[in-house]
């Protein structure tokens, strides 16, 4: 995924580790997706929609 945003947004993703299978995507302080919460990992179509609907 990290490979994936840099190639289409030009960003570095951070990496941050944590205990418990969490993995969330936070872009500007604001959530866009949370494993956490839908029990899941993200299509990387879905992390792109809802970053594209923050423009």
């Amino acid at each position: 995924m990290a490979a994936d945003l840099k190639d289409r947004y030009g960003v570095e993703a951070e990496m941050i580790r944590s205990g418990g299978g969490v993995f969330e995507v936070v872009a500007d302080g604001d959530l866009v997706f949370s494993k956490k919460k839908l029990d899941r990992f993200p299509e990387h179509s879905e992390v792109f929609e809802a970053l594209d609907a923050k423009k």
